[in-house]
């Protein structure tokens, strides 16, 4: 349902405001108040969202309301998607050898001050959206729900579905990741964590989907469950996840606040026990091994079946030391056959790339200073969308942004 879609996609959004690559991000452009208001109104329009669901079946302009949601989300992640572009130049700024020289550049294709008046611009922009579809909520008379309490079947809310024609040049990894599910454990009933570990943009959680989606993986764990986890680690809030991805039925609805941890424990004992089990736990930041060890204490504590296992991805490796019980899977970049295709297809229009024999030969010299990153690929194909001009490429290509020193970038934090 495209609205409980919604709901996931507001979570979603918000705890990638309040993420610390975001927030710091934010402070170097010097939106950071901007940014908190929309959160704070991303809030206001997720509180109602719920209710929305089940009203809109009857409500034509209840139903066209949520149309404009999705398309404000859809405008509002490209530009967090340029905010976490400039916080992985910034994770890899000190890294030494070319490759890190290269990551380090890539996610600003024009002057740094024109840079951050076009994401000022951008961001006004998105807040005004924001302002008036939250304004209309007020036509609807729809009950405030803060947080989905219910025990439903949320896998198409965690964005665990994968479009395999987009993911290029990780079928070697993908494989690797299955034969970890499928390594014999030897007896061993503690719980099977598996880590992917890579920096942000490596495309982790695209390669966590396409294990999630494989139809050998399907076949054979009977319960799948994917988690967005982010910097929200609290145990209780992610019990509450674990059980929302874990049920198969909405009709014994559960409210967080009437549950005590005790009590969560025991509903997912019920999910959970004698089935083969697959959990995916995405984007965890969390690198306190006391609040790691009560979760993995009450899942392996529900006894599933044996052959389960957690599959993490995080761009921490203190975060894979401690919940890795298998060595990590360090993803790396893509290679330069991969990532020309990858920019490619953001590029151009399918097929069109023949006619542009010239454009294509500048995209190859930008495709090498991407090192291999995926998201670098994207950010940069798209937007080069549909410019056919030479010297638009040309400008990107020749930049001096390419070529600033550390302290002269556009980040200076």
């Amino acid at each position: 349902m495209a609205e409980s879609l919604l709901f996931g996609l507001a979570e979603s959004f918000i705890g990638k405001i309040a993420s610390r690559a975001v927030e710091e991000a934010s402070l170097a452009l010097g939106v950071y108040d901007e940014l908190q208001d929309i959160k704070n109104t991303v809030s206001l329009i997720k509180a109602v969202l719920l209710d929305a669901e089940q009203k809109q079946r009857q409500n034509h302009q209840l139903r066209e309301w949520l149309r404009q949601i999705k398309s404000v989300f859809t405008d509002a992640e490209d530009i967090i998607d340029d905010f976490e572009c400039e916080a992985l130049r910034k994770h890899v700024a000190n890294t030494s050898g070319s490759i890190g020289r290269k990551v380090r550049r890539y996610c600003s294709s024009s002057n740094p001050l024109v840079y951050r008046l076009k994401m000022a611009h951008q961001i006004k922009h998105i807040k005004e959206r924001f302002n008036k579809v939250a304004a209309d909520r007020r036509n609807f008379k729809l009950q405030i729900n803060e947080s989905d309490n219910r025990v439903v079947q949320r896998r198409e809310m965690t964005h665990s579905h994968v479009n395999e024609s987009d993911v290029i040049g990780r079928e070697l990894d993908n494989k690797k990741i299955i034969d970890l599910l499928f390594q014999d454990d030897g007896g061993d009933k503690s719980l099977s964590v598996i880590p992917i570990v890579g920096i942000g943009g490596l495309g982790k959680t695209t390669l966590a989907k396409c294990v999630f989606n494989e139809k050998i993986v399907v076949e054979s764990f009977p319960l799948k469950m994917w988690v967005c986890v982010s910097d929200d680690f609290e145990l209780k809030n992610v019990l509450i996840k674990i059980l929302n991805s874990a049920s198969v039925s909405n009709s014994n609805p559960i409210h967080q606040e009437n549950f005590d941890v005790e009590q969560l424990q025991n509903h997912l004992r019920n999910k959970l026990v004698g089935q083969k089990f697959l959990l995916v736990l995405d984007d965890v930041w969390n690198e306190d091994r006391v609040k790691w060890k009560e979760l993995k204490d009450i899942i392996q504590g529900v006894a599933g079946a044996e052959g389960s296992k957690v599959l993490v991805t995080t761009r921490s490796h203190i975060v894979a030391n401690v919940m890795g019980t298998t060595s990590s899977h360090n993803l790396q970049g893509l290679s330069s056959k991969d990532s020309l295709s990858v920019f490619v297809k953001w590029a151009f229009k399918e097929g069109e790339v023949k006619n542009y024999p010239e454009l294509m030969e500048i995209g190859k010299e930008i495709v090498e200073k991407c090192g291999g990153l995926p998201l670098a690929l994207r950010t940069l194909g798209s937007s080069l969308f549909l410019k056919v001009d030479i010297e638009d490429w040309k400008f990107v290509r020749d930049n001096e942004i390419w070529n600033l020193p550390q302290k002269e970038g556009l980040w200076t934090y």
